[in-house]
Order: structure tokens, then sequence, then C-alpha cells
């Protein structure tokens, strides 16, 4: 029987998931058998997934040492930064709605989030039986705030602002958005999956630092270089993770929050082995080296003649025609596009300048 080979990274621009760092991929290898979901009996990663969380939530905002270039507002919270390590993005969304439904007291809760909010919180609605409501976004593809204001109602049991969409790599207003939804006594959560580990180093106000939001998705196995799954789901107070909290008798650990009931061991002690590695400066080193490839990528299409949309983090969406989509596709580009059918190209840290060199001779020879 042949052996089964994972496909490589070379041809892939459409993902944002990426190769693990080497440190992560060995402390995985290590924690291939643990099980973070009882914590009790698994001691040694459950200690590798609060170490994890608390620095997430420096990265966050919710640190003593505020990991953003600028100077933010001091915020209060509840002792260290209470959370844990997901399944991934989609996971840590169901879990922010399912903790504000079930902090509310709404009869018929409803869900206010931007048309560029992940698919994964449609699943949440139709899981949890909320209402999704999605408002209009602004010509910059940015949540409108007048819309959300608009939105909102008494049955309103959260907020969502996007700190990275998975279309565009835009920021919406998070301050904005966190006064609506504290003003109608909604709770205000911040997806920020993919650019949690991006927006650090630029001037956004994105984060727990930033806003008074309640809770948040940051995903190391995007940008962070952890393997996967390793995602993750913060939150300022700890009634967040308790609203979560289900009794389980027949483990050693008296309750569990998470949505899965065993988990991946070698995801917590894959983020924790990359962060460690990483944070701050590598980090900092791989956004800008990003941000300068998808700023001179675009202008390399816009020079071609191609629309391209401005690029505020490192997605590149450009207008292509169904045949030159189809053609990169034949010569084994991976590729995709935005709901409007647009191309979108997601600069990770795997997406060297010398593959997109490549990318546009193989666009060129399209024409």
């Amino acid at each position: 029987m042949q052996r089964a080979a994972p496909q490589t990274f070379d041809r892939v621009l459409s993902s944002m998931c990426t190769e693990p760092h080497p440190a992560a991929r060995e402390a995985a290898e290590r924690f291939l058998a643990t099980n973070p979901g009882d914590p009790a009996t698994y001691a040694e990663v459950g200690e590798l997934e609060t170490r994890t969380v608390t620095m997430l939530g420096e990265l966050a905002g919710l640190g003593s040492d505020r990991p953003n270039e600028a100077e933010v507002r001091a915020t209060a919270r509840d002792g260290p930064p209470h959370g844990y390590v997901t399944s991934g993005g989609t996971e840590a969304n169901i879990q922010a709605v399912r903790s504000a439904r079930n902090r509310g007291d709404a009869a018929e809760p409803n869900v206010v989030a931007p048309e560029s909010v992940h698919f994964s919180f449609t699943k949440a609605a139709e899981v949890l039986g909320v209402e999704l409501r999605t408002v209009p976004t602004d010509a910059d593809h940015r949540a409108d705030v007048d819309a959300v204001a608009a939105a909102v109602d008494e049955g309103t049991v959260l907020v969502v602002g996007v700190a990275g969409s998975t279309e565009y790599g835009r920021v919406d207003p998070i301050p904005e958005l966190a006064e609506i939804a504290h003003e109608t006594g909604a709770y205000c959560h911040v997806d920020a999956a993919w650019g949690g580990f991006l927006l650090p180093f630029t001037d956004h106000e994105w984060h727990f630092g930033h806003a008074p939001i309640d809770s948040m998705t940051i995903d190391p196995h995007k940008c962070g270089r952890a393997v996967i799954p390793a995602g993750g789901l913060l939150f300022r107070e700890r009634a967040g993770m308790d609203a979560l909290a289900v009794d389980t008798p027949y483990l050693e650990s008296a309750s569990q929050a998470s949505l899965t009931g065993t988990r991946s061991g070698a995801g917590v002690a894959g983020a924790a082995a990359a962060m460690e590695a990483l944070w701050p400066d590598g980090y900092r080193r791989e956004y800008e080296r990003a941000d300068g490839l998808a700023g001179w990528f675009a202008g390399e299409l816009r020079e071609r003649g191609f629309d391209v949309a401005d690029v505020e983090l490192p997605i590149v969406v450009v207008d292509l025609s169904a045949r030159a989509f189809d053609a990169l596709r034949d010569r084994g580009w991976r590729l995709s596009r935005t709901e409007s059918g647009l191309v979108r190209i997601v600069v990770m840290p795997h997406v060297t300048r010398e593959m997109l060199r490549e990318f546009l001779a193989d666009l060129d020879g399209t024409r």
C-alpha cells in the first residue's frame, strides 16, 4: 500500500492555515496522547493550557504588558485571562454565542453581526436556536455602525465585530460596536481568529485594551504558527466561562466549559511552543514581511491593469476573469473567491515572493 503524503503548501494561496513552527510540531508530538478536557488527570497539559491562555490574553490586551505598539487605556478585569484552547475559530464563535445566550434573559435571543462575519455564526445560530441578524457593511467592507445600531433591540444578546475579515482582511470599528452592545444590554464579541496575530503590530483598535469587549476568538493555528487544531477563546470575566460549564461527575475534573469533551493536547502544546518561540519579535517580523509582500503583489497586479482592493491586512483581493481563474487552478494554484466572485489571495507565512512571481508569470500566460 502506497504511503499517503499531505499536500505541500507551495501553491496554496487560498488558506488561512500554514506550516507550523518546528517547535510547535515537536511539542505537539510529545503531547499527542493527552486530553486537556480532563486537566485533573492530565495535569501537565492542563498547566500548558493555562500558560497558553495567559499568553493569548497578553497578546489580546489582557496582560500587564500590552502587546500593541500604541498607548492604550487601562482596563479592569477579573483576575487572569479566562478561556481555553478550542478546535478552531468555529468552536470559539459558537461558544461565544452560547455564553451570551446563557447569560442573557431574552425569550427570543438574537445576535447582530456585519455581513462580513464568518459562516461559523450561521452554524451557531442554527445549533443554539438564536436569530442571526446580519447587517450591511460600508463601502470599505467594514461593519456599518448605523446599521448595527438599527438592528439591535431588547432581544439582542451579542454584537459581533470582525478584526481581520476572511474575505478582505478588514477591521471593524470595535470600540463603537462595544458601545452599541452595552447600551442595549448585550455583550460584544470580536472575531480575530485570523487577524489576532497580525494586529498587535498595527495601529488598529481591536482588543480588550482598546474597548470594553467581552470575548474574543483568536487562533494560534493560523498566523500563530501552531499545529492544527489550536483555536482560542478568551473572556474578560470569569462569568463568560462559567456560563458554559457543565458538571462532569465521572472525570477527575469537576466541570468542563469546552464544547468538545476530549480535546487535543497536541494543539495546546503546539500553541504554547509557537508563542514562546515567536512572541513578539518573530510575529512582528512575519507581519512586516507579509504586509510588505502583499503591498508589492497588489502593485504588480495593478500594473497589469487588474482591479485590486486596498490592502489592510495581508489579503489581496483582485478581479480576475473566470477563464484566468480556471487556467490558474489547472496549473495547480489553490485559489478561492469572495462571495461577490473576486479572487482572494492570503499572504500566509508559507507564501514567498518567489512563489508570487511564479503566480504572476502563470497569470501573464493566461492573457
